[in-house]
């Protein structure tokens, strides 16, 4: 049985660490762009206090709250968050170097935090202006700012608490002044109390739709890594010897890559006197050499369909019809094996390759096709009777002289479509009771 679902469990806790470590890279913006953000708004509130001096603003600025002006508490309160923004990025900075993970009860203690700031703001103001100016006021604003920046957390449940805590200590500051609203609800309709409760449900739901566009995004993030895992656990199986084409196929099919019985085509290729060749060249001339004859046969069985299954030092085994058909195997594996020795005279001719033979061998018939191993390697692997024969039938290329033998199953599968053809008999093989029947392509 197939067990791509145990590496994909794998390679899944593998991008959950990473996703951390990507969070915390998200949150370490978060706290930076708030940072900054409170720290601009210390440099402004300096500015509006320059501004002051020249009577353009109210004078509500100079009010004596707890013996300090109003505009002392303002800015305290601003630089103070402002260190805390700073400071916390000093941590996560820390802990994204030492691959750490913040605790669970510190992120919603920060979501907390935080999310008090816009609060104490207004509490503030409310020292010098009425309740309902004070509700109304700039900082009640601060609170959608960092809804919006929960985002970037990655956490439904830190977003929908962001939403929360804002929507509760709004509506809780409004509880508190009711009285104050009371009063002047017959010549103010922002100082009806229903209107605050509305406002309320608002960052609450801001705060839910904060959190459902981070599911969404997660959603993504997961979607692309289960399609680049999905190529991922490909590329191991068939190596680099399948074309683009077989692998988007691949990639679309419902069905996973489990064990099957299949009607493929096999192909073996093998280099005549690759031994002594090999003893008297260098092994960076041997492995030159190999590139340079296989390069082109790998694109010209990719080009017919075919994979390549695997290397045999001085060969390969091909298959067609597995892990997709198109339903002319056979043909397929002619057409590439003429191509391959077509391509390999060329060369040849045009001193690109010494003077070389090979042999190549086809057989089709029903195999087991599957992936084989571990979880930490696997193949593509196809195993029967179908791929012993035509082992047998390419090294009868020895015995016969010739370069191209097909099996009697092959030539009925092309419909006897194929010329020139040679027969050579009924010929016997090792390892079988009952002689084959033998075709020659040239």
């Amino acid at each position: 049985m197939n067990s791509l679902p145990n590496d994909m469990y794998s390679a899944q806790n593998a991008f959950e660490q990473q996703l951390a470590q990507q969070i915390l890279i998200s949150e370490k913006k978060r706290v930076t762009i708030l940072a900054v953000i409170l720290s601009f708004l210390v440099v402004l509130e300096v500015f509006i206090l320059g501004c002051c001096t020249l009577g353009f603003f109210p004078k509500e600025f100079y009010s004596k709250v707890y013996g300090l002006p109003f505009w002392v508490w303002l800015n305290l309160l601003l630089a103070s968050f402002a260190a805390y923004e700073w400071g916390l990025r000093l941590f996560i900075d820390y802990v994204i170097r030492r691959k750490k993970k913040i605790p669970t009860f510190y992120r919603y203690f920060n979501v907390f935090e935080e999310t008090s700031f816009p609060t104490l703001a207004i509490l503030l103001m409310a020292q010098v202006l009425d309740p309902i100016s004070a509700l109304i006021a700039p900082p009640t604003f601060i609170y959608f700012i960092f809804i919006i920046l929960a985002v970037l957390r990655l956490d439904f449940k830190l977003c929908l608490f962001t939403g929360s805590v804002a929507a509760l200590e709004y509506f809780l500051l409004a509880w508190f002044y009711l009285p104050a609203l009371s009063d002047s609800a017959q010549t103010n309709t922002l100082a009806v109390i229903q209107h605050h409760i509305v406002k309320a449900m608002i960052l609450f739901i801001a705060g839910l739709v904060a959190g459902l566009l981070t599911l969404e995004l997660k959603r993504q993030i997961l979607h692309s890594f289960r399609t680049l895992q999905e190529r991922n656990n490909i590329a191991n199986i068939f190596g680099q010897h399948v074309s683009p084409a077989v692998v988007e196929k691949l990639l679309h099919q419902p069905t996973e890559m489990n064990t099957e019985s299949r009607h493929v085509c096999v192909m073996f290729l093998d280099i005549r006197d690759f031994t002594p060749f090999s003893e008297t060249h260098e092994p960076e001339e041997v492995v030159n050499f190999l590139n340079t004859l296989f390069e082109p046969m790998i694109d010209i069985v990719n080009q017919h369909n075919g994979v390549i299954n695997k290397f045999l030092g001085d060969g390969f085994l091909a298959i067609f019809g597995a892990p997709l058909s198109d339903g002319k195997d056979s043909q397929n594996a002619v057409n590439a094996a003429q191509a391959i020795l077509h391509n390999v005279k060329q060369k040849i001719a045009e001193e690109k390759l010494p003077p070389i033979r090979i042999g190549i061998g086809l057989h089709t018939g029903q195999a087991v096709t599957g992936t084989v191993g571990s979880t930490q390697r696997k193949e593509y692997t196809v195993i029967g009777d179908v791929v012993n024969l035509a082992s047998r039938i390419e090294q009868l290329n020895k015995q016969l002289g010739t370069q191209l033998l097909i099996s009697e199953a092959v030539l009925e599968a092309m419909g006897k479509n194929i010329n020139p053809i040679i027969d050579q008999g009924l010929i016997p093989i090792k390892g079988r009771n009952a002689p084959v029947q033998i075709y020659q392509i040239d």
